[in-house]
């Protein structure tokens, strides 16, 4: 998450993290697609847990790894966004107004997008918010790739937008991808929560009694009908950041290569592979993949610009360090969905659906076209000779 934005090491970094997600993604489709691809769907749909006295816990390896280690990407997710709020690019109340209208606008044309290619069949309108999210790690590391021409403050400002939009997108998964509630569970979750205000309150700096907590917080939302990511982003909220450190930036830390390179290589192995034998022309045919491809290709881009404009309207123009030449280099990169999408086209349909199965295509698909699209913008716009004057504060944006 938070590898892919700093100086030349970080960049690095993101663009590694980038290549191997890519690259889990492409052996989940080749096993998926050989004659391994029997054994292979048996691994990911094989059943297993523990049992601590009345404890129980059965579930099959894709969904641990969907809703247990996926838990500690969005424990990232939660502490990436408050540390942005209070220290980084989110900071400034003035600052926020452009990336928050540039997320809202990005969140809601591509579902607008996918809604109007859907209409016709209602049963496939849950997947109305898969094209809505911008993959944070992903977008910064294949811009860092194949943008390089693009000035620092690119980074800057698309990790605002990306950060509103991951808070965006898991208000979305708590809102509108819930099974049947338990109030007993929700009610014991909120007094979780409730105790983990009271130790900051308190001043209780240390991080392990946040994290024991929030095990207990994932436990109750796991069997409350609320998806357990959630418990992942409110303990990373509530876990105490000061600008030099604090416990929030030393779980980040120790966790960070873990996540990288284990738990979201993971989850794009498991969830990226598509059977295409006998059904990739239906695949291509379907309104679910153009639905997710297009929101994320054009919705995307269109909304980041159409709230960007709004903004700008209404605050008499760009900040300083801000032009539309900048938005058009950066729109098409804000269409890179990947881990955020695949997890909600995850919940919006169950395995085994053609649904489910053309949404993970239009994911690849439209991330792949957006990746292609913003880099010939990027490089026509910023081609790489400008970089170093770009990158040096040079006026024009």
């Amino acid at each position: 998450m938070t590898q892919a934005h700093g100086a030349e090491g970080p960049v690095d970094d993101g663009v590694r993290a980038g290549l191997v997600l890519a690259a889990a993604a492409l052996l989940g489709m080749l096993l998926s697609n050989s004659a391994l691809a029997a054994s292979w769907h048996a691994l990911l749909n094989a059943r297993w847990g523990f049992s601590l006295g009345p404890v129980q816990l059965a579930e099959s390896t894709l969904r641990w790894i969907n809703d247990a280690l996926m838990a500690l990407f969005f424990l990232q997710v939660g502490i990436e966004i408050k540390r942005e709020w209070l220290f980084g690019a989110l900071a400034d109340r003035r600052a926020r107004v452009l990336p928050v209208a540039a997320a809202l606008g990005g969140m809601l044309v591509p579902a607008l997008v996918f809604v109007a290619i859907n209409a016709r069949h209602p049963a496939d309108l849950s997947g109305w918010a898969v094209p809505a999210a911008t993959d944070i790690a992903f977008a910064l590391g294949l811009m860092a790739l194949f943008a390089r021409g693009l000035p620092a403050r690119a980074r800057v400002f698309l990790t605002a937008v990306a950060v509103l939009d991951d808070l965006g997108a898991v208000m979305i998964i708590a809102a509108f991808y819930t099974a049947e509630l338990s109030g007993p569970m929700l009610g014991l979750a909120v007094a979780t929560v409730i105790a983990m205000a009271l130790l900051a309150s308190f001043g209780v700096r240390r991080a392990w009694p946040y994290l024991g907590l929030g095990l207990l917080l994932w436990w109750w939302v796991l069997h409350s009908g609320v998806h357990p990511t959630v418990a992942g982003v409110l303990t990373g909220v509530l876990l105490p950041q000061q600008r030099d450190g604090g416990a929030g930036r030393r779980v980040e830390r120790a966790m960070a290569p873990f996540v990288t390179w284990i738990v979201l290589p993971l989850f794009a192995l498991a969830n990226a592979g598509i059977e295409l034998r006998g059904s990739l022309g239906e695949l291509l045919r379907s309104p679910v993949t153009w639905g997710v491809a297009l929101g994320l290709l054009l919705g995307k881009p269109a909304g980041i610009l159409g709230g960007v404009f709004a903004a700008a309207r209404a605050g008499g123009g760009l900040p300083a360090g801000y032009s539309w030449r900048l938005m058009l280099a950066l729109a098409g990169f804000c269409g890179v969905g990947f881990t955020m999408s695949l997890f909600i086209a995850d919940l919006a349909w169950p395995d085994g659906v053609q649904a489910f199965d053309a949404a993970r295509a239009g994911v690849l698909l439209g991330t792949l076209m957006a990746v292609f699209a913003g880099s010939l913008v990027a490089a026509r716009l910023y081609p790489r000779r400008q970089a170093r004057r770009a990158g040096s504060g040079h006026p024009r944006a």
